[in-house]
């Protein structure tokens, strides 16, 4: 019993955070238009379709790990939205939390990965409608499934992720003394002389 009130209690700690986090990308400030502009800034691209398929998939897994239903494949999915969010959120900020690390993220997978591995306890549809969907063939299918999802939707498998949401392709400067440049920002400005033109009065 001691074990089925432990495994509930993590259930609970788990399960309703992800479904507040997917409510908020569809219906907090910004909704969904908002957020798929943020994951256009991580480099997760169209913005859109990744806002629509991580906010689907934080309300199902999180209601998921809540009933303890399909507990090992809801892991998995618990574990691929930490690996995309260390990937690009979090990515190049170190490991602490406080400045901005995947110190939290990487806890949350490795409590999903734990669930899997145990099971939800007795207190579970799981247990009530005997789907073995735990142990710890099912712990390495949410650790290793998790990370392969997450390597098909991190924009690191394409393109080089930005270190910063603002981060894009650096613009070249104009060339100094380049038709429409600003007067002042070229190299040359107030040096080339015009053809005919006379240099202190004395000519060329």
């Amino acid at each position: 019993m001691d074990l089925d009130l432990g495994m509930l209690v993590l259930r609970l700690a788990l399960g309703p955070m992800l479904v507040l986090h997917g409510a908020n990308k569809v219906w907090g400030g910004g909704g969904l238009t908002g957020t798929a502009g943020w994951f256009e800034s991580l480099g997760l691209r169209p913005g859109r379709l990744h806002a629509r398929l991580a906010a689907g998939t934080e309300l199902v897994a999180g209601a998921l790990v809540t009933l303890g239903l399909l507990t090992g494949l809801a892991s998995a999915a618990f574990v691929g939205l930490m690996a995309v969010a260390a990937l690009t959120d979090h990515r190049g900020k170190g490991y602490f939390v406080f400045k901005g690390g995947w110190e939290y993220v990487l806890l949350v997978a490795m409590a999903a990965v734990a669930l899997a591995v145990t099971g939800p306890g007795a207190w579970s549809l799981d247990e009530v409608l005997g789907l073995p969907l735990s142990g710890p063939v099912w712990g390495l299918v949410a650790a290793v499934g998790g990370l392969l999802a997450a390597g098909g939707c991190s924009p690191c498998s394409a393109d080089p992720c930005p270190t910063r949401p603002d981060a894009g392709p650096r613009r070249r400067r104009p060339y100094a003394g380049a038709r429409g440049a600003p007067r002042g920002q070229g190299r040359h400005d107030g040096h080339r002389r015009r053809p005919g033109a006379r240099r202190g009065g004395h000519g060329r």
